[in-house]
C-alpha cells in the first residue's frame, strides 16, 4: 500500500468499501481528500479523479471515519512515566483512534483553566491525534466544591467530568448539572458508589466467593445511575454515565430514554468482551472499575449496544505500570490499556454476528463524536480527513511488547484477535502505517 507524503495536499483513497455510519453510506468506492479535509466521497469519485493525483490503493479494505475515544486517562501532567499525551496519541493512532477525551484525573487535576490550557498546548506540540479535556467538576476531584464550569469550557474543555471519583453528595451533583445544563455542557460521570464499593474488588458472586475476595455489589452501579437519572429529569441537563456493566443500570437507562430524557451511556470494550472467569487466578490486568461481571451481564451489554441502548463503545484506557499492578489483587490499582485493542476486540462481536460492522462503528466513532460536539465520526464531505484504513479478517496475536503505550497492562496479552489498522490519517496527514515486517 503506497504512502502519501505529508505535505501532499490532495490524494485519494481508492478501491476502498466505503463506511460512514453518519450517512449509512456502505459501498466500494473512492475518497479525495484535499487540504485535510473529505473533498468528495463515493462510487463513482475514482473515474472523475485528475490523472495526476497521487491514488492510495486500499486493496479492498474498509474505510471509516477515525474512531472517538471518550474515556482515556494518560498519566500527564503527574504520571508521565505511565503514560504521556505523546506516547498515547502513538498508540491511539496505532489502534484506529483519532480523536482522544482525556480524563481530568491528572496531578494536579484538570480543575483549572490554565490545565485545560496546557493539555491543548501539549497535545497540539505532541501529539499525533486530536486531544480533549475534561473539565473536573468538583475541585481536586473532592466532589465537595464546583470548579469554574463556564471558565474551562470557554478554555477548550469539551465535558465535565470527575474521573474515578463519583459525586456522592446529591446537592453538588444537583448544582452542577443546574450549571451544565445553563452551558448546554454534557455529564460525564463514573456511576459507582464508593460506599458500596467499599473494601470489594471484584464482583460480588460465586466467583469471588471461590477466589476469597471481597465482592461488589451490582447495586453500587444501579443505585448510582438511578439517582442520576433522576438528577438529569430534575435539572434538565445532558447526562452520560461513562461506562455501565450491568443488565439492571440498562433497563435505568432504557426507561429514562423511552421518557425522553436526555440521557445516554456507555460500555468499556472489557465489559463487552470479558467476564469476571478471567481473572482466573488472580491475574490483576483483569482487575477493573467498574468490575468485570457476570457472563450474563455482559451479552446484556452486548445487546444493548445492538438495541441502541448503549450509545458508545469506550477502550477506558488507563496505563498503570509495575508499582501499582504487581501486587496481590486486592492491593493492586485498577484499570488495564486499551486503545490499540478496542478496535480488534470489538470486531469479536462483529465476526460473531452479534453486532454489524455499522452498529460497531456508529459506537465508536459517529455517536461519541456528536455527544462531545466534535467534527469527528464522519465522512462527509467537508468534514476533516480523520480517516482510517481497516482489515477487519486479518489475524493476529496480541502481545504486550507490541503496544506503544509506556504502560503494558493489557488485558489482551496472547489474546488472537482479526482486525488491523493498516493506516491512520489526522486531517489528511499519515500519523500510523502498519509494517508487518
Amino acid at each position: 500500500m503506497i504512502m502519501p507524503e505529508r505535505q501532499q495536499a490532495a490524494f485519494a483513497l481508492t478501491n476502498v468499501k466505503l463506511l460512514d455510519p453518519s450517512t449509512g453510506l456502505d459501498e466500494s468506492g473512492a475518497i479525495l481528500i484535499e487540504d485535510g479535509k473529505v473533498k468528495a466521497i463515493g462510487a463513482n469519485v475514482a473515474s472523475q479523479l485528475p490523472s495526476d493525483i497521487l491514488r492510495v490503493d486500499g486493496a479492498g479494505k474498509i474505510a471509516a471515519p477515525g474512531l472517538v475515544d471518550m474515556h482515556v486517562t494518560t498519566g500527564e501532567p503527574g504520571a508521565e512515566h505511565r503514560e504521556t499525551l505523546k506516547s498515547a496519541s502513538r498508540a491511539a493512532a496505532a489502534g484506529g483512534v483519532t480523536s482522544i477525551a482525556c480524563m481530568p484525573d491528572t496531578d494536579p487535576v484538570i480543575d483549572d483553566i490554565a490545565l485545560v490550557d496546557f493539555i491543548k498546548r501539549r497535545a497540539r506540540d505532541t501529539a499525533k491525534v486530536h486531544v480533549h479535556p475534561y473539565a473536573a467538576m468538583t475541585r481536586g476531584l473532592g466532589g465537595k466544591e464546583m470548579t469554574e464550569i463556564g471558565l474551562m469550557l470557554e478554555a477548550g474543555a469539551v465535558a465535565l467530568s470527575n474521573g474515578r471519583k463519583a459525586v456522592t453528595n446529591a446537592q453538588i451533583m444537583r448544582r452542577v448539572m443546574t450549571y451544565a445544563r445553563d452551558f448546554d455542557a454534557l455529564i460525564v460521570h463514573h456511576p459507582e458508589d464508593p460506599d458500596l464499593v467499599g473494601n470489594g474488588v471484584m464482583n460480588l458472586g460465586e466467583t469471588s466467593t471461590r477466589l476469597g475476595l471481597a465482592g461488589i455489589p451490582a447495586e453500587a452501579e444501579t443505585i448510582m445511575v438511578a439517582r442520576d437519572v433522576r438528577l438529569a429529569q430534575l435539572t434538565g441537563c445532558r447526562y452520560h454515565a461513562s461506562q455501565i456493566s450491568c443488565a439492571e443500570s440498562l433497563d435505568i437507562i432504557r426507561r429514562a430514554k423511552d421518557k425522553g430524557y436526555d440521557v445516554t451511556c456507555g460500555v468499556s470494550i472489557n465489559h463487552l468482551t470479558l467476564n469476571e472467569n478471567d481473572i482466573g487466578l488472580y491475574r490483576t490486568f483483569y482487575k477493573m472499575s467498574p468490575p468485570l461481571r457476570s457472563e450474563e451481564e455482559r451479552l446484556a451489554m452486548i445487546e444493548g449496544v445492538a438495541d441502541g441502548t448503549i450509545d458508545v463503545i469506550v477502550s477506558a484506557h488507563d496505563p498503570q505500570d509495575v508499582d501499582t499492578k504487581r501486587h496481590p489483587f486486592a492491593e493492586c490499582a485498577d484499570g488495564a490499556v486499551g486503545l490499540e485493542t478496542m478496535l480488534p476486540a470489538a470486531m469479536r462481536m462483529v465476526h460473531s454476528g452479534q453486532l454489524s460492522m455499522m452498529q460497531a462503528f456508529k459506537a465508536l466513532s459517529t455517536t461519541p463524536a456528536k455527544l462531545l460536539g466534535l467534527s469527528a465520526g464522519s465522512l462527509k464531505p467537508g468534514s476533516p480527513a480523520d480517516i482510517i484504513i481497516f482489515d477487519p479478517e486479518q489475524p493476529w496475536v496480541m502481545h504486550r511488547d507490541m503496544l506503544q503505550s509506556r504502560s503494558k497492562n493489557t488485558a489482551f496479552h496472547k489474546a488472537q484477535l482479526s482486525g488491523k489498522v493498516l493506516q491512520t490519517y489526522v486531517e489528511g496527514q499519515l500519523v500510523h502505517h502498519y509494517d508487518p515486517s
